[in-house]
């Protein structure tokens, strides 16, 4: 990874912070897109003492389109090529909440934030001869077996694991749309599950939240554990013409149906378009 610039999204715990450091200690540049800017510096720190590496931190907060084009114009005024960008962040919310755009959090965050960055990001991803995008999905879309059009915004009813899965869903379909929209332009796309990684849902949810990650706790992998395959699919030259795959425990492995349904793929790209306001330029 010398010479190589990343873009990671959600870097200050959990996979994302495991991530940031290992693809420093290999030598890449990093830029940590954080919500905090406080514990991105802090994590700047500790990637300089630990490998000695550079990194950019730059405000992020995914649960604002506003702000994924702020931090999209700061990253792009860097004027460097982008090589990998990793959307490692997510949330998952135990009851309804709203995006400052009034999206369903969960979706918002999940999926659409991402969806929104990579697009404006594709300059930058285009100087790198071999730029990749790498973004977590789950094996929570096998939760579900479709996106749900009926009531996207889960407004009529929410259930905390099926709008998850739907989000983790809407990653895969991204992923394979994207990759074809890219075919030939020299940027790979591909996804994976990290595996059952405790990372922020007592964090986020309340006493409901840690009573859930203490019971779960002992079937839980490491965040470092977790990481090993976003930081395969950023590193790995085995992949270097793979693009629109789904990985786990760093191999390919075919993900259920309705996540290889190319018409759902594209019904999900006109909406996403819709929502953030955004067209891609492929």
């Amino acid at each position: 990874m010398q010479g190589r610039h990343v873009a990671i999204t959600g870097p200050t715990a959990g996979i994302g912070r495991c991530a940031a450091l290992e693809l420093a200690r290999r030598g890449a540049a990093v830029t940590l897109l954080c919500r905090d800017p406080a514990r991105g510096e802090a994590l700047r720190e500790e990637i300089a003492a630990d490998s000695g590496a550079t990194a950019e931190v730059i405000q992020l907060d995914l649960a604002s389109l506003a702000s994924v084009r702020s931090a999209a114009q700061a990253l792009l005024a860097l004027g460097s090529p982008l090589h990998v960008l990793l959307n490692n962040a997510g949330v998952i919310n135990t009851r309804r909440r709203e995006s400052a755009d009034g999206f369903e959090e969960t979706l918002a965050v999940n999926h659409l934030a991402p969806f929104l960055l990579t697009g404006l990001l594709l300059p930058a991803l285009q100087q790198a001869e071999d730029g990749r995008i790498v973004n977590v999905a789950s094996a929570a879309h096998e939760f579900v077996r479709g996106m749900g059009w009926e009531d996207m915004q889960a407004q009529e009813s929410y259930k905390t694991f099926r709008e998850y899965g739907r989000s983790k869903l809407a990653n895969i379909l991204f992923t394979r749309n994207l990759a074809r929209r890219l075919e030939d332009s020299g940027i790979t796309v591909n996804c994976l599950h990290p595996g059952p990684v405790a990372t922020s849902l007592g964090k986020n949810n309340g006493l409901l939240g840690r009573a859930a990650t203490a019971v779960l706790k002992p079937f839980f992998r490491s965040p470092e554990r977790g990481a090993e395959t976003s930081v395969y699919l950023c590193c790995s030259d085995e992949i270097a013409g793979t693009s629109g795959a789904y990985f786990y425990n760093c191999r390919e492995k075919t993900p259920r149906p309705w996540a290889l349904d190319e018409a759902e793929a594209r019904k999900l790209w006109e909406f996403s378009e819709e929502c953030t306001g955004f067209s891609y330029p492929v």
